[in-house]
Formats: C-alpha cells, sequence, structure tokens
C-alpha cells in the first residue's frame, strides 16, 4: 500500500487516523507540526502527504507548497475544518491536492487514500 506522512497538530486525531490508516494496511509516519514533516520530506520518500491546515509553526498549505517542490509526484490531501481557506487561490495551495473536510468518517479518509493512490 501507501507510505503516508501525516502532520496533524491534535495528538489524539493524528493518533486515530495513524491507526485507521494502519488498519487498512498503509504505512504512516507521523509529526504533530509541519515543520517536523518537512524534515521527514527531506530524507525519505513518501507517496501521500496528509496534512492538517492550521498548525502552529509551519501550516499545512506552506508545507505542502515545499512538498510539491522536494517531490512533485507526491500526492497531497488535506483534512481540514476550513476548506475555504484550502481552495482560496491566493493561499497557492498546490493545484493537485485534494480537501476532506472534518468532521468525516475514518472510512471515508481511508476510502479516499485509496482513491487517490488508485489513479
Amino acid at each position: 500500500m501507501a507510505k503516508i506522512l501525516l502532520a496533524e497538530d491534535d495528538e489524539s486525531m493524528r493518533r486515530f487516523l495513524t491507526a485507521a490508516l494502519e488498519k487498512a494496511g498503509h504505512n504512516v509516519v507521523s509529526f504533530g507540526q509541519g515543520d517536523e514533516a518537512l524534515e521527514a520530506l527531506r530524507g525519505f520518500r513518501f507517496d501521500l502527504l496528509l496534512t492538517d491546515i492550521v498548525m502552529p509553526v509551519m501550516d499545512g498549505i506552506e508545507l505542502a507548497r515545499q512538498a510539491a517542490q522536494i517531490d512533485p509526484d507526491m500526492r497531497i490531501m488535506f483534512i481540514t475544518g476550513f476548506a475555504a481557506v484550502a481552495l482560496n487561490p491566493a493561499n497557492a495551495a498546490p493545484a493537485r491536492a485534494k480537501v476532506l473536510s472534518k468532521p468525516f468518517h475514518l472510512k471515508d479518509l481511508v476510502n479516499e487514500v485509496d482513491r487517490m493512490m488508485a489513479a
């Protein structure tokens, strides 16, 4: 399955997402801050960046921008309660990024990840 980099500052949400994705057969590496996730991107290859938008130090949009420069083939998905922020063209989020709005069911997340990886 996919090697996923997860950036989510809410620890309980990060644990739930990691558990659901690993149960579905994916390999997940997770961080609580965007800058920490960016460091992992510089050293390892991932199939998918799954990131919250609102995080301390570095937000998910900036993380996604830099991630797309490091690996243009990596897929990107935002998980957020602020979908309008991700979709605002002024933010210059990567054009191919998907947005999954919170709240969502873990099954929906797994299904969307599987669809992205199959595309």
